[in-house]
């Protein structure tokens, strides 16, 4: 086909689609119009967006590996909201627990508990813990979704969710929950602990960034790594030093402490943590109300919370002399 044919056509098929795009607006527009106000039909694909952009709540998802405090930092989120006059509602995502210090407003085990699979499969606690998250999986549309709906518009939940660090590195359980969530249109933050103690070493801070980062990638969520159990640090500089570390510092430490093969992974796993700054840690003193209401802003700054709240103004009598 000649050149000059070929544009002819490509101009003839822009001018096409322009006089149809401008034909449906004019009819969408003209139909509108004439509709009464409550019975519009233009456009019902904007309605569905309206509908979509609408949150309906917003939620804490705490993990971390066993033993990092996520307990004990709900209970502390849950005294500290409880005391500044805040809503929130505590959900239980845990098949093994069983003491809590806090309300619980929705528990897993009302579904399936780690006693009964053991019992009954005679399944070791890591193996049944994971069939009951699957079970929990299998349940979204039906048992979480009767649990949700208990809820109101812009509730706040904090869901506790079990230790095993392999549900939120690789098993797609909790990545499969969280995406059923966003359907709900929840606002949903990662918030991952990781005991302070541990973080005293290079190598273990390492370790804990990694493992942060898998969490990370596997969730796709905004995401806080929190530092827990700062009142148990005896020497709180060997901890803050790991806040904002220099890549020069990280690696000079750890090829002090490994063998020279490891020269090049040492150096890659330095620039990683330098370069992309994708992990950093707020230290979390749960003696200090301070501290807990500033990572409490952290999150809330992550998911939005309170910036589409009405402002409420209160009339003020003068007054008199």
């Amino acid at each position: 086909m000649p050149l000059s044919t070929l544009i002819g056509t490509l101009l003839a098929a822009v001018v096409w689609c322009a006089a149809y795009i401008a034909a449906a607006i004019s009819s969408a527009t003209s139909s509108s119009s004439s509709s009464s106000p409550t019975t519009s039909h233009a456009f019902p694909l904007s309605k569905t967006l309206v509908r979509s952009a609408a949150a309906m709540g917003y939620a804490q998802l705490v993990i971390g590996p066993a033993g990092s405090g996520k307990s004990t930092y709900c209970s502390s989120l849950y005294q500290h909201c409880e005391t500044v006059g805040r809503t929130i509602h505590m959900v239980n995502l845990d098949p093994a627990a069983e003491h809590f210090s806090y309300p619980v407003s929705t528990d897993i085990r009302e579904l399936i508990s780690l006693d009964d699979v053991m019992e009954e499969l005679g399944m070791g606690p890591n193996g049944g813990l994971i069939y009951c998250m699957e079970h929990l999986e299998d349940n979204l549309d039906d048992w979480l979704d009767e649990q949700l709906e208990g809820y109101l518009d812009d509730d706040y939940l904090v869901f506790d969710c079990p230790g095993q660090i392999e549900l939120f590195t690789h098993v797609p359980v909790l990545r499969n929950f969280v995406e059923h969530l966003k359907r709900k249109n929840f606002n949903i933050c990662a918030v991952y602990l990781l005991d302070s103690q541990f973080v005293s070493d290079v190598t273990k801070y390492i370790s804990g960034c990694m493992a942060s980062l898998s969490a990370m990638i596997q969730l796709e969520l905004p995401h806080i790594n929190i530092l827990s159990k700062m009142d148990l640090v005896p020497n709180k500089k060997d901890v803050e030093e790991y806040l904002n570390p220099e890549a020069h510092v990280l690696l000079s430490r750890l090829n002090r402490q490994m063998a020279p093969k490891f020269g090049k992974l040492n150096k890659s796993l330095a620039e990683l943590v330098d370069d992309y700054s994708m992990v950093n840690f707020i230290p979390l003193d749960l003696r200090k109300e301070s501290s807990i209401q500033y990572v409490l802003s952290h999150i809330d700054n992550c998911i939005q919370y309170g910036e589409d709240a009405d402002v409420k103004v209160r009339d003020f009598e003068p007054e008199e002399d």
